[in-house]
């Protein structure tokens, strides 16, 4: 067995910091660069210390992320999976369906088509994305009042 090597406590919390900005912008698009300048490492120490610390890469971190968020629209929204594809993120079905496919076991439309067959009311689409633009404006800085006249 191979020793297990632990990141000290003070790259943790940079380590969180990116991991943290994953989990709110999941559907941004990814930047490695932009990862680890906010964990103030270089990026292939952030990449090598982010995959020792979570036992994933930050790529695979984000599509793991997105594919759950993807579920939670599939089971509940009445979105179609192409919507549901760019809602979190993806720009290409076809990714968003193999990463699907290959995280969940099932195609995003068959996992949809199962949820849909309990019978429970869905959101209407329109909610979800009216939703989604009022946490994306809330978390947009505002330019100054200096800054607008």
């Amino acid at each position: 067995m191979s020793e297990v090597r632990r990141v000290p406590g003070d790259v943790l919390i940079h380590l969180r910091r990116a991991r943290d900005h994953l989990d709110r912008h999941f559907a941004e698009p990814f930047d490695l660069d932009h990862l680890a300048s906010l964990a103030g490492m270089s990026r292939f120490h952030f990449l090598r210390s982010f995959a020792l610390t979570y036992r994933t890469t930050p790529a695979a971190y984000l599509a793991q992320r997105r594919v759950e968020r993807a579920q939670d629209l599939l089971r509940a929204a009445n979105l179609t999976v192409t919507e549901v594809c760019h809602a979190v993120g993806y720009s290409s079905l076809g990714s968003f369906s193999s990463t699907f496919r290959e995280i969940v076991g099932e195609s995003p439309s068959a996992f949809q088509r199962r949820y849909a067959a309990s019978g429970n009311p869905r959101i209407p689409g329109c909610y979800v994305f009216m939703a989604g633009l009022v946490e994306r404006s809330a978390t947009q800085e505002k330019p100054d009042d200096a800054d607008a006249s």
